[in-house]
Protein backbone atom coordinates (compact mmCIF):
# COMPACT_ATOMS: atom_id res chain seq x y z
CA UNK A 1 0.00 0.00 0.00
CA UNK A 2 1.20 3.51 -0.74
CA UNK A 3 2.62 5.59 2.08
CA UNK A 4 0.18 8.03 3.67
CA UNK A 5 2.74 10.32 5.31
CA UNK A 6 2.50 12.93 2.58
CA UNK A 7 -1.31 13.22 2.56
CA UNK A 8 -2.34 16.85 3.04
CA UNK A 9 -5.46 15.89 5.00
CA UNK A 10 -5.75 19.26 6.76
CA UNK A 11 -6.12 21.04 3.41
CA UNK A 12 -9.09 19.07 2.08
CA UNK A 13 -12.18 21.13 1.39
CA UNK A 14 -15.12 19.63 3.31
CA UNK A 15 -17.82 18.14 1.09
CA UNK A 16 -20.87 15.97 1.73
CA UNK A 17 -19.86 12.37 2.38
CA UNK A 18 -20.53 9.90 -0.40
CA UNK A 19 -19.59 6.32 -1.32
CA UNK A 20 -16.85 5.49 -3.81
CA UNK A 21 -16.33 2.09 -5.42
CA UNK A 22 -12.70 1.43 -6.38
CA UNK A 23 -11.57 -1.51 -8.48
CA UNK A 24 -8.06 -2.74 -7.73
CA UNK A 25 -8.52 -0.98 -4.41
CA UNK A 26 -5.83 -2.71 -2.35
CA UNK A 27 -2.64 -1.68 -4.16
CA UNK A 28 -1.08 1.07 -6.24
CA UNK A 29 -3.28 3.95 -7.31
CA UNK A 30 -6.38 2.11 -6.10
CA UNK A 31 -5.07 1.96 -2.54
CA UNK A 32 -4.10 5.63 -2.77
CA UNK A 33 -7.59 6.58 -3.95
CA UNK A 34 -8.97 4.66 -0.97
CA UNK A 35 -6.68 6.47 1.46
CA UNK A 36 -7.39 9.95 0.15
CA UNK A 37 -11.15 9.46 -0.16
CA UNK A 38 -11.38 7.92 3.32
CA UNK A 39 -9.37 10.85 4.69
CA UNK A 40 -12.06 13.15 3.28
CA UNK A 41 -14.73 11.19 5.13
CA UNK A 42 -16.18 9.18 2.24
CA UNK A 43 -17.35 5.60 2.47
CA UNK A 44 -15.73 2.97 0.29
CA UNK A 45 -16.45 -0.20 -1.61
CA UNK A 46 -13.14 -1.90 -2.37
CA UNK A 47 -12.92 -4.47 -5.15
CA UNK A 48 -9.98 -6.87 -5.60
CA UNK A 49 -9.32 -10.58 -6.01
CA UNK A 50 -7.43 -11.27 -2.78
CA UNK A 51 -10.04 -11.66 -0.04
CA UNK A 52 -7.52 -11.62 2.82
CA UNK A 53 -5.78 -8.49 1.58
CA UNK A 54 -9.14 -6.80 1.09
CA UNK A 55 -10.05 -7.53 4.71
CA UNK A 56 -6.72 -6.20 6.00
CA UNK A 57 -6.88 -3.00 3.96
CA UNK A 58 -10.51 -2.38 4.90
CA UNK A 59 -9.80 -2.88 8.60
CA UNK A 60 -6.93 -0.41 8.46
CA UNK A 61 -9.04 2.24 6.75
CA UNK A 62 -11.92 1.82 9.17
CA UNK A 63 -9.59 2.12 12.15
CA UNK A 64 -7.76 5.18 10.86
CA UNK A 65 -10.60 7.18 9.33
CA UNK A 66 -13.79 5.82 10.95
CA UNK A 67 -15.56 5.47 7.61
CA UNK A 68 -17.67 2.57 6.34
CA UNK A 69 -15.71 0.22 4.08
CA UNK A 70 -17.32 -2.64 2.16
CA UNK A 71 -15.33 -5.28 0.31
CA UNK A 72 -16.08 -7.28 -2.82
CA UNK A 73 -13.72 -10.13 -3.66
CA UNK A 74 -14.18 -10.45 -7.41
CA UNK A 75 -12.12 -11.56 -10.39
CA UNK A 76 -12.90 -8.94 -13.05
CA UNK A 77 -11.63 -11.20 -15.82
CA UNK A 78 -14.53 -13.55 -15.01
CA UNK A 79 -18.06 -12.63 -16.18
CA UNK A 80 -19.52 -13.43 -12.75
CA UNK A 81 -17.04 -11.08 -11.09
CA UNK A 82 -18.02 -8.20 -13.36
CA UNK A 83 -21.70 -9.00 -12.82
CA UNK A 84 -21.29 -8.89 -9.04
CA UNK A 85 -19.60 -5.49 -9.11
CA UNK A 86 -22.09 -4.14 -11.64
CA UNK A 87 -24.87 -5.31 -9.35
CA UNK A 88 -23.41 -3.31 -6.46
CA UNK A 89 -23.12 -0.23 -8.68
CA UNK A 90 -26.74 -0.66 -9.70
CA UNK A 91 -28.08 -0.74 -6.13
CA UNK A 92 -29.95 2.59 -6.04
CA UNK A 93 -31.16 1.93 -2.48
CA UNK A 94 -27.52 2.06 -1.31
CA UNK A 95 -25.99 4.24 -4.03
CA UNK A 96 -22.40 4.47 -5.16
CA UNK A 97 -21.66 8.11 -5.97
CA UNK A 98 -18.18 7.68 -7.44
CA UNK A 99 -16.74 4.86 -9.52
CA UNK A 100 -12.96 4.60 -9.86
CA UNK A 101 -12.14 2.19 -12.68
CA UNK A 102 -8.57 1.38 -11.66
CA UNK A 103 -8.02 -2.38 -11.91
CA UNK A 104 -5.47 -3.46 -14.47
CA UNK A 105 -2.12 -4.98 -15.28
CA UNK A 106 0.59 -4.70 -17.92
CA UNK A 107 2.54 -7.05 -20.16
CA UNK A 108 6.29 -6.82 -20.60
CA UNK A 109 6.47 -8.29 -24.10
CA UNK A 110 5.33 -6.98 -27.45
CA UNK A 111 2.01 -7.89 -29.05
CA UNK A 112 3.02 -10.78 -31.33
CA UNK A 113 5.48 -12.16 -28.74
CA UNK A 114 2.81 -12.45 -26.05
CA UNK A 115 0.17 -15.16 -25.96
CA UNK A 116 -3.08 -14.20 -27.65
CA UNK A 117 -5.11 -14.89 -24.50
CA UNK A 118 -2.78 -12.63 -22.49
CA UNK A 119 -3.41 -9.83 -24.97
CA UNK A 120 -7.17 -10.39 -24.97
CA UNK A 121 -7.22 -10.39 -21.16
CA UNK A 122 -5.27 -7.11 -21.18
CA UNK A 123 -7.81 -5.57 -23.52
CA UNK A 124 -10.67 -6.91 -21.41
CA UNK A 125 -9.43 -5.56 -18.07
CA UNK A 126 -8.50 -2.14 -19.46
CA UNK A 127 -11.41 -1.56 -21.85
CA UNK A 128 -14.32 -4.01 -21.67
CA UNK A 129 -14.52 -4.17 -17.87
CA UNK A 130 -14.37 -0.38 -17.29
CA UNK A 131 -17.07 0.12 -19.91
CA UNK A 132 -19.30 -2.54 -18.34
CA UNK A 133 -18.95 -0.97 -14.89
CA UNK A 134 -19.41 2.56 -16.23
CA UNK A 135 -22.60 1.38 -17.94
CA UNK A 136 -24.02 0.15 -14.62
CA UNK A 137 -22.84 3.24 -12.76
CA UNK A 138 -24.29 5.70 -15.29
CA UNK A 139 -27.70 4.05 -15.19
CA UNK A 140 -27.81 4.17 -11.39
CA UNK A 141 -26.32 7.66 -11.03
CA UNK A 142 -28.91 9.05 -13.43
CA UNK A 143 -31.60 7.81 -11.01
CA UNK A 144 -29.92 8.96 -7.79
CA UNK A 145 -28.99 12.54 -8.61
CA UNK A 146 -25.62 12.26 -10.32
CA UNK A 147 -22.08 11.22 -9.48
CA UNK A 148 -18.55 10.95 -10.77
CA UNK A 149 -16.64 8.34 -12.73
CA UNK A 150 -12.84 8.30 -12.85
CA UNK A 151 -11.37 6.03 -15.50
CA UNK A 152 -7.70 5.43 -14.77
CA UNK A 153 -6.13 5.61 -18.21
CA UNK A 154 -2.53 6.59 -18.99
CA UNK A 155 -0.48 9.14 -20.87
CA UNK A 156 0.29 6.12 -23.06
CA UNK A 157 -3.17 6.73 -24.56
CA UNK A 158 -1.58 9.50 -26.63
CA UNK A 159 1.22 7.32 -28.00
CA UNK A 160 1.47 4.35 -30.40
CA UNK A 161 2.46 1.66 -27.91
CA UNK A 162 0.66 -1.62 -28.47
CA UNK A 163 -2.50 -2.99 -26.92
CA UNK A 164 -2.12 -1.15 -23.62
CA UNK A 165 -2.06 2.31 -25.20
CA UNK A 166 -4.89 1.33 -27.57
CA UNK A 167 -7.11 0.31 -24.64
CA UNK A 168 -6.27 3.48 -22.73
CA UNK A 169 -7.02 5.60 -25.81
CA UNK A 170 -10.48 4.04 -25.85
CA UNK A 171 -10.98 5.07 -22.22
CA UNK A 172 -9.86 8.63 -22.90
CA UNK A 173 -12.16 9.07 -25.87
CA UNK A 174 -15.09 7.46 -24.08
CA UNK A 175 -14.54 9.69 -21.03
CA UNK A 176 -14.39 12.86 -23.15
CA UNK A 177 -17.67 11.96 -24.82
CA UNK A 178 -19.48 10.79 -21.68
CA UNK A 179 -18.41 13.88 -19.73
CA UNK A 180 -20.30 16.02 -22.24
CA UNK A 181 -23.24 13.71 -22.87
CA UNK A 182 -24.13 13.04 -19.21
CA UNK A 183 -23.39 16.51 -17.87
CA UNK A 184 -27.06 17.49 -17.79
CA UNK A 185 -27.67 14.48 -15.52
CA UNK A 186 -25.10 15.83 -13.03
CA UNK A 187 -22.58 13.11 -13.89
CA UNK A 188 -18.94 13.84 -14.69
CA UNK A 189 -16.55 11.36 -16.31
CA UNK A 190 -12.79 11.92 -16.12
CA UNK A 191 -9.93 9.99 -17.69
CA UNK A 192 -6.92 10.13 -15.38
CA UNK A 193 -3.76 9.87 -17.49
CA UNK A 194 -0.61 9.57 -15.39
CA UNK A 195 2.81 8.70 -16.67
CA UNK A 196 5.08 6.31 -14.80
CA UNK A 197 4.02 5.93 -11.18
CA UNK A 198 5.90 4.29 -8.31
CA UNK A 199 3.58 1.37 -7.51
CA UNK A 200 3.27 -2.42 -7.74
CA UNK A 201 2.09 -2.16 -11.36
CA UNK A 202 5.57 -2.17 -12.92
CA UNK A 203 6.96 -4.57 -10.30
CA UNK A 204 4.40 -7.20 -11.36
CA UNK A 205 5.49 -6.71 -14.97
CA UNK A 206 9.11 -7.38 -14.01
CA UNK A 207 10.16 -3.99 -15.39
CA UNK A 208 13.71 -2.87 -14.56
CA UNK A 209 13.02 0.60 -13.13
CA UNK A 210 16.74 1.40 -13.10
CA UNK A 211 16.62 1.84 -16.88
CA UNK A 212 14.15 4.75 -16.57
CA UNK A 213 15.29 8.28 -15.57
CA UNK A 214 14.15 9.31 -12.08
CA UNK A 215 12.49 12.50 -13.36
CA UNK A 216 9.92 10.41 -15.24
CA UNK A 217 8.49 8.86 -12.08
CA UNK A 218 5.47 10.27 -10.24
CA UNK A 219 4.19 9.40 -6.77
CA UNK A 220 0.78 7.82 -6.27
CA UNK A 221 -0.08 10.55 -3.76
CA UNK A 222 0.45 13.30 -6.33
CA UNK A 223 -1.38 11.50 -9.15
CA UNK A 224 -4.48 10.77 -7.08
CA UNK A 225 -4.58 14.24 -5.51
CA UNK A 226 -4.45 15.88 -8.95
CA UNK A 227 -6.92 13.37 -10.37
CA UNK A 228 -9.48 14.03 -7.64
CA UNK A 229 -9.10 17.78 -8.04
CA UNK A 230 -9.74 17.53 -11.77
CA UNK A 231 -12.62 15.07 -11.34
CA UNK A 232 -14.26 17.36 -8.78
CA UNK A 233 -13.90 20.21 -11.30
CA UNK A 234 -15.62 18.10 -13.96
CA UNK A 235 -12.64 17.92 -16.32
CA UNK A 236 -12.80 15.21 -19.00
CA UNK A 237 -9.04 14.48 -18.97
CA UNK A 238 -6.53 14.81 -16.14
CA UNK A 239 -2.79 14.60 -16.84
CA UNK A 240 -0.88 15.03 -13.57
CA UNK A 241 2.36 17.04 -13.82
CA UNK A 242 3.46 19.65 -16.33
CA UNK A 243 6.12 17.40 -17.83
CA UNK A 244 3.60 14.75 -18.85
CA UNK A 245 1.22 17.39 -20.20
CA UNK A 246 4.09 18.54 -22.41
CA UNK A 247 4.92 14.98 -23.43
CA UNK A 248 1.28 14.32 -24.38
CA UNK A 249 1.30 17.42 -26.56
CA UNK A 250 4.53 16.36 -28.27
CA UNK A 251 3.09 12.88 -28.83
CA UNK A 252 0.11 14.40 -30.64
CA UNK A 253 2.28 16.49 -32.93
CA UNK A 254 5.39 14.37 -33.59
CA UNK A 255 5.51 11.60 -36.25
CA UNK A 256 4.46 8.16 -34.99
CA UNK A 257 7.88 6.69 -35.80
CA UNK A 258 9.57 9.21 -33.51
CA UNK A 259 7.08 8.78 -30.66
CA UNK A 260 7.19 4.97 -30.85
CA UNK A 261 10.96 5.00 -30.66
CA UNK A 262 10.96 7.28 -27.62
CA UNK A 263 8.35 5.17 -25.86
CA UNK A 264 10.34 2.00 -26.55
CA UNK A 265 13.47 3.53 -25.02
CA UNK A 266 11.58 4.50 -21.87
CA UNK A 267 10.44 0.92 -21.14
Amino acid sequence: MASTSAHPEAHFTPEPAYTALITGGTSGLGAEFAQQLAARGHGLVLVARDRRRLADVAAGLRARYAVPVETLAADLLAPEGVAEVAGRLGDTANPVNMLVNNAGHGLAGNFADNGLQEELDLLRIHAEVPLALAHAALQAMAQTGGGRIVNVASVAAFTPNGTYSAAKALLVNFSRWANVFYRDRQISVTALCPGLVHSEFHDRMGLDKRSIPSWMWLTADHVVREGLTDANAGKPVSIPSARYKAMALVARLAPDTVVERLVRRSR
